[in-house]
């Protein structure tokens, strides 16, 4: 990281105390003498109801071994225990629907054919935890209720505005500014006057829901713990992943359209929407009440992309994290690759930002790209017969020829480290043997097939 090269007293200054920019304080005050953190909102409550909707999400992360090594790297391992410690493994997908019966039916798709496995964590505990370690180191200091105005990256000097004081500003000197505040990133937005910038904001088509399932009337689940559950229904799905206390947290996800017109629509409307596209979900596993009450009160927000580049302006400031790629969350990669540019900077080392930039907008572009695919195969695709069978050739050549290197593009992405851009490009290729194969397995066999049809309509002419 460039930071690494500053000269002894730097202070850096995080503007965003969500995950990504608490480990970049984490980080950056094994190296400097000062690190100061502003945020938006309160200390004691980080999702307090007076907040606005996109601040009070509870939705669990996706925790996998980009994500994990980075907080490994922290050297603090005492919080990544506790981290651990209420993370719940999740080996693979269960995906639910009904049989040609009628009947309920779930099938189980394993992530990775050696049994490696990804966490579910609960948003408000790995903030949690991230807040505690951040209070016993005596360089951090942390401003909350802060909210990010301008900044000035010639002078390095930034300035904020206390929450409830709409007249004075606080001006902060820094020697290095990392932007780690989300989609709507007002640091983003000020490095963009200063640098010419590509930059796309996309909204989709799709508006999601908060849901929970609660423990069972016995105190148990309602469903297994060991994976993530989907209801894939064409346009719309539902995903729940287990929490620690038994209940499961759920996102519901479809068309703007259609849930801006089922919200205004009555209950029984609702309920059959449940019974037609997840079934099995309500009442057996959350009340008609609940359900009623959850699917109104709670907000219905959107779904946004951003891409931009660069990811710097000089050797003043850096975006990280959504502010500087955020990506549809169907892939589990938004915290882990957030949590990887905190650790790609320190590793840069000699490079120098534009350099930095160069090969992170690259794979973070790549990781957008196959999060937004994901999204239809998560829809549709999990229950076609090609995606079964491409999983069960890539599954079966993974696991009895391990020497042939193949894996699937899920294992390669959350149990390995390796560069996005590195295994899109292995997995096309992958793509392409298979497709070569199958060409030469219609080639060799339709001759024979031709043959026998003949000989059948010869033998029955006879006949």
């Amino acid at each position: 990281m460039v930071m690494d090269q500053m000269p002894v007293r730097q202070k850096v200054v995080i503007v965003g105390a969500g995950p990504v920019g608490s480990l970049a304080a984490l980080y950056a005050a094994s190296h400097h003498d000062e690190v100061e953190i502003y945020d938006l909102r309160t200390d004691d409550v980080p999702c307090s109801s007076d907040l606005p909707p996109a601040f009070r999400k509870s939705i669990n992360f996706t925790l996998s071994e980009r994500g994990l090594r980075a907080m490994r790297q922290s050297n603090r391992p005492e919080f990544v225990d506790v981290v651990m410690q209420t993370a719940i493994p999740m080996n693979g997908r269960m995906i639910h629907g009904k049989g040609a019966s009628g009947s309920l039916r779930e099938s189980f798709h394993p992530y990775d054919i050696n049994g490696n496995t990804v966490y579910s964590i609960e948003r408000a505990t790995l903030n949690n935890a991230l807040r505690k370690e951040l209070l016993k180191v005596p360089k951090i200091k942390m401003y909350f209720e802060h909210r990010f105005i301008r900044a000035d990256f010639h002078a390095r000097k930034a300035w904020f505005k206390r929450h409830g004081d709409t007249s004075q500003e606080v001006e902060v000197d820094f020697d290095f500014l990392i932007g780690a505040d989300g989609v709507h990133s007002a640091v983003r937005y000020q490095m963009m006057r200063y640098t010419y910038t590509d930059y796309e904001q996309k909204y989709i088509d799709t508006r999601w829901c908060e849901l929970r399932i609660p423990p069972s009337a016995d105190g148990h689940s309602s469903l297994s713990r060991g994976q993530v559950h989907l209801w894939p229904s064409g346009d719309f799905f539902l995903v729940a992943f287990p929490c620690p206390d038994k209940s499961f947290n759920c996102t519901l996800f479809g068309p703007a359209t259609y849930l801006d017109s089922l919200k205004v629509s009555s209950p029984a409307k609702l309920f059959e929407f449940f019974d037609t596209y997840f079934p099995g979900v309500c009442p057996r596993m959350i009340s008609r009440k609940s359900l009623e009450t959850q699917f109104y009160e709670n907000p219905h927000l959107p779904l946004v992309t951003v891409k931009c580049n660069p990811h710097h302006f000089g050797s003043s400031v850096v975006i990280i994290g959504d502010a500087a790629h955020a990506i549809l969350p169907f892939y589990g990669q938004g915290l882990n690759a957030g949590m990887e540019d905190v650790r790609a900077q320190r590793d840069a080392l000699a490079l120098a930002l534009q350099a930095y930039t160069a090969e992170r907008v690259y794979d973070v572009h790549t990781i957008h790209n196959v999060a937004e695919r994901a999204y239809f195969e998560i829809r549709k695709g999990v229950n076609t017969p090609a995606y079964r069978l491409r999983k069960y050739v890539e599954d079966t050549l993974q696991l009895h020829v391990p020497w042939l290197g193949w894996q699937t593009l899920h294992s390669r992405i959350s149990f390995t480290e390796q560069r996005y851009s590195e295994i899109l490009r292995a997995n096309e290729r992958q793509g392409r043997i298979l497709a070569a194969v199958a060409a030469l397995a219609i080639f060799l066999i339709t001759p024979a097939i031709v043959t026998i049809a003949r000989f059948l309509m010869h033998g029955l002419s006879i006949y």
